[in-house]
């Protein structure tokens, strides 16, 4: 069963997201483009291009198409039915389906290439670790101390091996966690 937190988590994860609670609803946007919301009723609603709007429909009996006067622009689906490891991949296609095409081209390029030149990331952390930090804008231990342990765990794709991998990095340096 996948969760509110999870939605928030994973929502929040991608770069520029404005989070919104109002009457119930909490709505994710990106640069004032909805890609993403939870309804009072526990109904997860995201924008999506019609092909994948279509799959997501036909894996879960519970969904059905999100429209707007007549027009369908997504999915939706009681979140708890949704699963969790789908549910990443959604948010992102809905996130890059509303961001603008400069934003969204960022995050195709740390998809594709998570390491950057300049980067002192320790490897040993993991690619979805490495990806979810340069997402952030992280591609530094510089940039990583600015960070408190909570933080870091918040992201989708870092866990606690990873932050102490990070940890000891820059403990190493003479730095630490904000």
């Amino acid at each position: 069963m996948t969760t509110r937190a999870q939605l928030r988590k994973t929502a929040l994860t991608f770069q520029e997201v404005e989070e919104d609670a109002g009457d119930g609803t909490v709505t994710y946007s990106v640069r004032g483009k909805e890609f993403a919301s939870l309804t009072k009723d526990g109904v997860v609603r995201l924008r999506l291009p019609d092909a994948q709007a279509e799959e997501a429909v036909a894996a879960y009996p519970t969904a059905e198409r999100l429209t707007r006067a007549g027009t369908a622009i997504g999915f939706q689906a009681p979140l708890r039915d949704v699963d969790g490891q789908h549910l990443w991949s959604l948010v992102m296609s809905a996130w890059k389906h509303r961001a603008p095409a400069q934003l969204a081209a960022r995050l195709a390029a740390i998809i594709e290439s998570p390491t950057r030149p300049g980067s002192d990331l320790p490897a040993s952390i993991g690619k979805a670790a490495t990806r979810a930090l340069a997402n952030a804008g992280l591609t530094t231990l510089d940039q990583v101390a600015t960070r408190t342990r909570a933080e870091l765990l918040a992201m989708h794709g870092v866990g606690p091996k990873a932050v102490r991998i990070l940890a000891e990095a820059l403990e190493e340096k003479g730095m630490s966690l904000r």
